[in-house]
């Protein structure tokens, strides 16, 4: 009993990423022989500092902490240290000084004298790549927000996803006989589904059913929902039935510049639409239309942004008829503070591609690569005040991490930290830093 005990802990200690608990006595891994402290690095981390000794062997540990003064205590068994090797680890405004000795003859004890109270969270990496056996020692502040506290008020980012046509408008018709209005709502439907299987991201339709909407009810409907983004799908159709592929617009510079005339001179207040409740005191038309017009700007910078993300992950699904997002005066496009995109997703009038957009795979396939593209916008420019705009600290990839490794360590759901890094495949990169989500 006891050898089989000892044969699945030592098969432990060879996982990346074994998570200690930071109570005395546990162990997490059986060292079979003694092990040296080869070396002994330093990191600062939002509301964390990080200490790794590199080993040149598997070594059994335990941490813990005392009070009065604050310290931190880590025991290693058979291990030994090179004399003097603590004190290339500089003071910091949190470890005021660190300290070594022998224990038993053959234990190393190492201690943190602390300035403030700390969680400290230990777990070793296994030798991967250059890097060998490695202790981690993260040492949390205490005084700093909970995640859990973080996360109040935080809101998800909000997709309007508007399908092209319906209704008596049947938009372009198929050589099959395939309507644009049904396929754009039925991949509309797909795709409010997959974002909404995201964490942090809620999709609202803007045309749930066969009815008509007219283009500025499709506006007014995102704004009303209080849109970060608006999507509208559209299926293409040119007379040659040979076009083909993918293409996604964003408005035009030129279609700003005149939105901005004709929404001022709307009856409602466009300022107001700018910019909410908030009161300018500008009376002056030129100044008003200045504003608006840095806004439209802006808005469309971020809807070519979007674009791109969109369009890089639709290239894996099917053929991209322009490479890049093109500009349009679509009057879809012209809300004057919602980053909107337009894409046509295939050529109806294209045989092939008609047979495609009536396939339930290739629109699952659509609707995840679109997710897939505002999921990695997001993850870099979410809106403040949202989840994903949020994080409780950042974390520096090494040789040899993965996902649920780091995910265990920060005691986080690992499907929270792939919505909050927009990861979408297990590969991760030495350097690579990723954002710790609230949970």
């Amino acid at each position: 009993m006891e050898n089989n005990r000892r044969k699945f802990l030592k098969s432990l200690a060879g996982l990346s990423g074994l998570a200690a608990s930071a109570v005395p006595n546990l162990a997490t891994a059986r060292a079979t022989s003694g092990a040296t402290v080869r070396d002994i690095r330093l990191s600062k981390n939002s509301g964390y500092l990080r200490l790794v000794f590199d080993l040149d062997g598997i070594a059994e540990h335990s941490i813990f902490t005392l009070h009065g003064p604050e310290r931190v205590v880590l025991d290693l068994k058979k291990v030994k240290m090179p004399h003097g090797m603590v004190d290339q680890v500089q003071a910091n405004a949190l470890i005021r000084s660190i300290r070594s000795g022998v224990r038993n003859d053959n234990d190393l004890r190492v201690v943190f004298d602390l300035s403030k109270s700390v969680t400290p969270r230990s777990f070793l990496l296994a030798p991967s790549g250059k890097s060998g056996h490695r202790l981690v020692i993260d040492l949390h502040d205490n005084k700093r927000p909970s995640a859990r506290t973080i996360k109040l008020n935080k809101r998800d980012v909000v997709i309007a996803i508007d399908a092209g046509h319906g209704g008596r408008d049947p938009g372009a018709i198929g050589r099959s006989g395939t309507y644009e209005k049904t396929v754009t709502l039925q991949i509309a439907k797909r795709l409010e589904k997959h974002i909404n299987k995201q964490k942090g991201m809620k999709a609202i339709l803007v045309r749930k059913n066969d009815r008509f909407m007219r283009l500025r009810e499709r506006i007014h409907k995102a704004r009303d929902n209080h849109a970060d983004l608006m999507i509208s799908l559209h299926a293409d159709s040119f007379p040659d039935p040979r076009a083909r592929g993918s293409s996604i617009y964003a408005l035009s510079v030129n279609g700003a510049s005149s939105e901005t005339a004709r929404l001022l001179a709307e009856k409602e207040n466009a300022v107001d639409l700018l910019f909410g409740d908030v009161n300018l005191a500008v009376d002056d038309q030129m100044v008003k239309e200045v504003l608006f017009d840095l806004s439209l700007t802006g808005t469309i910078e971020s809807s070519l942004d979007i674009g791109s993300e969109i369009l890089g992950q639709i290239k894996s699904v099917s053929r991209v008829h322009k490479k890049k997002v093109q500009q349009a005066g679509f009057a879809v496009l012209k809300a004057p503070n919602i980053p909107s995109v337009l894409l046509e997703t295939a050529f109806i009038s294209n045989p092939r591609e008609e047979k495609n957009l009536r396939s339930a795979t290739y629109q699952i396939k659509l609707a995840k690569a679109i997710t897939r593209g505002v999921g990695k916008y997001f993850a870099r420019k979410a809106p403040p005040g949202t989840w994903l705009a949020s994080s409780d600290g950042e974390y520096s990839v090494d040789s040899g991490d993965n996902l649920k490794t780091i995910a265990d360590n920060y005691q986080v759901n690992e499907k929270d930290l792939r919505a909050r890094n927009a990861l979408y495949a297990d590969n991760l990169m030495a350097g690579q830093v990723l954002k710790i989500p609230v949970s």
